[in-house]
């Protein structure tokens, strides 16, 4: 990336090239997936939320989901560290929230940011107030949301997770034993079924002029979205361009051995009304491209190509590459508006 083009995306970001308003974006997902999107969608825009799975159950934030009966924090921790700044004060308030403790003590694995979140919980007695106030404290570049505001657990149909029983299909529940599940995940569910979306989610979704969903663990923290009734409705309501983010390899467990376009039919199989306008993936991860196409074309889309992963690893996505992926997709499929 040329430092004319970075200088350019800054500048678009505090809208001094176009002079208009900028695009609303909601971006949805979990985990290092959505942190990699957040990380690069704000530097092109100031009026961006995330909308983050509620679903996880290991490490701190199962913890303290298990003793406190709270949301688990940890994907919404990475979100806002995500959205820090590049300046001092975002970088040091980035490395203090996603800082762990280690020794022996009961504080041994939590995160910072886990214990500050759940700490304004319940204080405030308020997921999104909280959550507003712990940005306003980072300086963060945008909002960050839970989809629901009930802790969720994910259960999965797993074909072969007894590998001497290869044929067979069993139940696996748990966002992180689903993640790394041996066998094929064919079906996920949430538990309780069809929970209530936070009215604040939905109101971004509804209101924006973007939504991009992925990359990140496809079963376990992008299509959970898309079980939760009111939050599938607005993304199938709203008038916002639908940008499919697609991940840079697949994930060992959940999607080994998934092709780019074996993505899209799964999610399909899950929300098969659910309609995408763009189908962003990395040029060098997707080996039949024309099958590909296909696949965004049955979602109703078209396929962007783009250098996204970092030049040092394959297997991360640059910030300022995905960013001016993102910035070329608005301009060039987004609907004329006052922002472009």
């Amino acid at each position: 990336m040329s430092a004319v083009t970075g200088r350019s995306l800054r500048l678009r970001r505090r809208g001094l090239l176009s002079g208009k308003r900028q695009p609303k974006v909601v971006a949805l997902g979990g985990g290092m997936g959505l942190s990699a999107s957040l990380t690069a969608l704000r530097r092109i825009t100031g009026d961006l939320t995330a909308v983050v799975t509620v679903a996880d159950d290991g490490g701190s934030s199962g913890r303290l989901r298990s003793e406190l009966d709270v949301l688990p924090p940890g994907d919404l921790r990475k979100a806002l560290a995500a959205l820090c700044g590049d300046d001092e004060w975002g970088r040091t308030w980035a490395r203090v929230v996603q800082h762990r403790f280690a020794g022996c003590g009961d504080l041994n694995g939590h995160a910072v940011g886990n214990l500050l979140i759940v700490a304004l919980w319940e204080q405030l007695g308020d997921h999104v107030a909280a959550l507003d106030l712990v940005g306003k404290l980072l300086g963060a570049h945008g909002r960050v949301l839970p989809m629901s505001a009930v802790p969720l657990r994910l259960q999965a149909q797993v074909r072969g997770h007894d590998p001497h029983r290869p044929d067979e299909t069993s139940t696996v529940v748990g966002q992180a034993t689903v993640a790394l599940t041996p066998g094929e995940v064919r079906e996920v569910r949430l538990v309780p079924a069809d929970p209530p979306a936070v009215p604040e989610a939905v109101e971004a979704v509804l209101d924006a002029d973007w939504v991009v969903v992925g990359p990140g663990s496809w079963f376990s923290s992008v299509i959970p979205h898309l079980l939760v009734p009111e939050l599938l409705q607005a993304l199938s309501e709203t008038r916002a361009r639908r940008v499919l983010s697609l991940n840079l390899a697949p994930q060992p467990g959940e999607t080994a051995g998934f092709s780019p376009q074996r993505h899209l039919e799964v999610l399909a199989r899950h929300a098969p009304k659910l309609a995408f306008d763009v189908v962003l993936a990395d040029q060098d991860a997707v080996p039949d491209q024309q099958s590909l196409r296909e696949a965004a074309e049955r979602l109703g889309g078209t396929v962007e190509l783009a250098a996204v992963a970092a030049q040092d690893s394959d297997a991360r996505h640059d910030p300022v590459r995905l960013a001016a992926a993102y910035d070329r997709i608005f301009r060039m499929h987004g609907r004329i508006g006052p922002w472009r």
